[in-house]
């Protein structure tokens, strides 16, 4: 039986974006994708940009699952918020440039990682908190645009999780992101509940951008 996210899915969607909500959290599948690309796959790499989470929490989640994160060659760690405060801090000009800046040193690193692995996944986690620092929907956007563009000029995979606060409002962020996406993965709650250790349901949609 084959688990989920399929490699090939992975290897040759683009960019997935993956919603949830607070009583379904899309924490295990992000780790998945970063399982089957880290561990399962050959000559492949991740860079992980969070928002939210530190280093020393994705990686005891990681260890779960058996995989190593500590030095390992393999996984590049950014943490978005200590990158933004510095840049607030040197006084780097608006939030586009802010983000440019992003662009920039992501770019760096995927050609860094690409130069000794063939294949490099970006996840990044998560594209709500940007919002909540107070970016606009459309710096946000036009972020967002950028960074499918990066990766794909440079044949990296895109992983963006969005969280999604009113499943019946999902917001004007929501449907520009899905206006990027090749495929949609939503994890959402069971509508009778949760039902011992099963406490939400995936869905695949294709998106407008499929290949």
């Amino acid at each position: 039986m084959q688990t989920f996210p399929p490699s090939d899915l992975i290897a040759d969607a683009g960019f997935i974006l993956i919603t949830d909500e607070l009583s379904a959290p899309a924490d295990f599948l992000l780790h998945r994708f970063l399982h089957v690309r880290v561990k399962e796959a050959r000559h492949s790499s991740c860079i992980f940009l969070s928002v939210s989470e530190d280093f020393d929490r994705v990686k005891t989640v990681a260890s779960k699952a058996g995989l190593n994160l500590a030095q390992n060659a393999k996984f590049k760690f950014i943490d978005l918020f200590k990158v933004l405060e510095a840049s607030s801090e040197e006084a780097m000009g608006g939030a586009d440039t802010r983000l440019r800046h992003i662009i920039n040193l992501l770019s760096l690193d995927i050609g860094t990682m690409r130069a000794v692995e063939e294949q490099t996944l970006v996840i990044l986690d998560d594209f709500a908190s940007l919002e909540w620092l107070g970016f606009s929907t459309l710096d946000l956007f036009r972020f967002a645009r950028a960074l499918k563009a990066l990766c794909l000029k440079s044949g990296a995979a895109l992983v963006i999780r969005h969280h999604i606060l009113n499943a019946s409002e999902p917001g004007h962020l929501f449907q520009l992101l899905l206006q990027l996406c090749s495929y949609h993965i939503e994890v959402r709650p069971l509508a009778s509940g949760r039902s011992g250790v099963v406490s939400g349901e995936l869905c695949l949609h294709p998106g407008p951008c499929e290949n």
